[in-house]
């Protein structure tokens, strides 16, 4: 037998009420009438109330005082808020008090049912609506999935499984997520045939997508404001789920401008995708242009060091009248400083940071227990993700560009991708340690697993020597030796690790704003 949803309903004339009470009852709802805020408290106390209808002007103690004694004693207790008043300062006590709903005297039986549904029926309802219409769109997506051939689809189709991925986590349908999965799996594994077969013609045609290299001269110049000034946020490994996230917090400083999606060169590291970005060179050109800044894979010390003189060189060569900063932000301390201090950046045209917490985050969740634990999934590592930034000091720097009315723009320089699988690979001691891409000589691996490219030169990669070659990981791949097989994939799987080809490392966000 179906629970009867039990209602407290207070109102000094609730006699004029039986109407209404008598239509909720045909619903089968289960009213305890009340005329008066004392008796209210002590039901409270005695029964188990669903919901409350609470008269705000009442003898004896008001419905605002009411209001505050049932909260104190059942916080999570929805109460809908029913007066003749229209006066401001009421409601927005009783909005402080957080109530459920507001309803304004004369009420109708429907206005009450349909603040029934709002308040305890919502969850279902949304939940029952959410999953039909991704049953639907199911159908389209898989149609585009097989129809898929340009990167402008690709974009198109990986925000729509996005959007699908936050909506079916918000009813937390296991059974919806899973068939979600299967297509994002499908999705990956088409798009990595889709790169495979355009990524070397993509880089010298004419209609192509902005990479890594053009991103500040296609999309991030053109906005910057030299009255106001600028600031450009670059938020390191930071993937269009996680952004989609964030963007709730962003719209309290700013307004969306405009989107762009773009996509990281290949490989999809920092020391490549990032330097590339400042540069607005590819990796081989950067090497022979710029040797004293470039470091290969195999040269010891940091890859991305040069970031700012990039940046530099990269406004001087297209003749760009531009007053910019720099900072790199790496661990709590620099940000506060740069928080504590950022007025001073009033004086740029163009403001950078790079914070690398996400990053860092993503490597953790290599290196500690906790952090596996704390982010065993895609859906954990967005929380936690939104957790640090809505923590960080990067919510300050934002509120302070904010007051300063300078713009906003939000991007980064590659994604990540849950690990799942491994896949053998073999080469000599020089061979580098990523996962998701290895260069080097006499590299020995399975050929359905990988793009290989045998001349670097081809995708405008360095050679580190004579016939060193990369290759790139698929889907959810990651790399590892037949030496001490079992304990480095047991180590490995289900980490976050870029430097390969997915939707996730590859399509990725920017965003331009605009100070509300």
């Amino acid at each position: 037998m179906i629970r009867k949803i039990e209602i407290l309903w207070v109102d000094d004339e609730i006699d004029l009420l039986t109407p209404h009470i008598l239509f909720l009852e045909n619903k089968n709802y289960n009213i305890t009438k009340c005329t008066n805020g004392t008796d209210a408290i002590e039901l409270v106390d005695e029964i188990v109330f669903d919901i409350v209808f609470l008269d705000e002007n009442m003898p004896g103690i008001s419905g605002l005082e009411t209001l505050s004694e049932i909260k104190q004693k059942r916080a999570n207790l929805p109460v809908v808020m029913i007066t003749k008043s229209e006066e401001e300062y009421i409601m927005e006590e009783a909005i402080g008090a957080k109530i459920a709903d507001y309803l304004i005297k004369p009420v109708n039986p429907n206005q009450i049912l349909l603040s029934l549904k709002k308040n305890l029926d919502h969850s279902r309802l949304v939940s029952e609506k959410t999953t039909s219409s991704y049953q639907q769109e199911f159908r389209k997506i898989s149609m585009d999935l097989a129809m898929v051939n340009s990167y402008e689809e690709w974009v198109e189709l990986y925000n729509k499984l996005i959007h699908w991925e936050l909506e079916l986590e918000n009813i937390d349908d296991a059974g919806m997520l899973g068939i979600l999965e299967t297509q994002k799996n499908e999705a990956n594994s088409l798009f990595f045939k889709f790169i495979k077969k355009n990524y070397k013609d993509f880089l010298t045609a004419t209609e192509k997508p902005t990479f890594s290299h053009t991103l500040l001269k296609d999309y991030v110049f053109k906005h910057v404001n030299k009255d106001r000034g600028t600031l450009l946020l670059v938020i390191d490994n930071l993937r269009l789920d996680q952004f989609r996230i964030l963007e709730p917090f962003l719209n309290r400083y700013y307004k969306k401008e405009e989107e762009h999606s773009y996509f990281s060169i290949l490989p999809t590291a920092t020391q490549y995708a990032r330097n590339a970005i400042f540069s607005g060179l590819m990796p081989s050109e950067m090497e022979k242009m710029y040797p004293q800044y470039w470091k290969n894979d195999e040269d010891e010390g940091g890859k991305n060091l040069f970031e700012n003189e990039f940046l530099s060189a990269q406004i001087k060569r297209l003749s760009l009248d531009i007053n910019h900063e720099y900072y790199k932000i790496t661990n709590l301390k620099n940000g506060k400083e740069l928080a504590e201090n950022y007025n001073a950046t009033k004086q740029n045209n163009l403001t950078i940071v790079v914070y690398n917490f996400v990053d860092m985050l993503s490597h953790a969740k290599t290196e500690m227990e906790v952090i596996k634990e704390l982010s065993g999934d895609d859906k954990a590592y967005r929380s936690l993700t939104l957790s640090w930034f809505q923590n960080s000091p990067l919510v300050q720097i934002i509120q302070k560009a904010q007051k300063l009315g300078q713009k906003l723009i939000i991007t980064t320089d590659h994604g990540t991708i849950n690990c799942k699988t491994a896949s053998k690979v073999i080469g000599n001691k020089n061979i580098s340690s990523n996962l998701r891409y290895k260069t080097g000589k006499s590299l020995s691996y399975e050929d359905k697993d990988v793009y290989a490219v045998q001349q670097p030169k081809d995708i405008f990669l360095p050679s580190i020597s004579l016939n060193s070659s990369f290759i790139f990981a698929k889907e959810d791949l990651f790399f590892a030796y037949p030496n001490n097989y079992n304990h480095f994939v047991k180590y490995f799987k289900n980490t976050y690790q870029h430097g390969g080809i997915s939707l996730e490392e590859m399509i990725i966000p920017c965003a331009v704003y605009e100070p509300k």
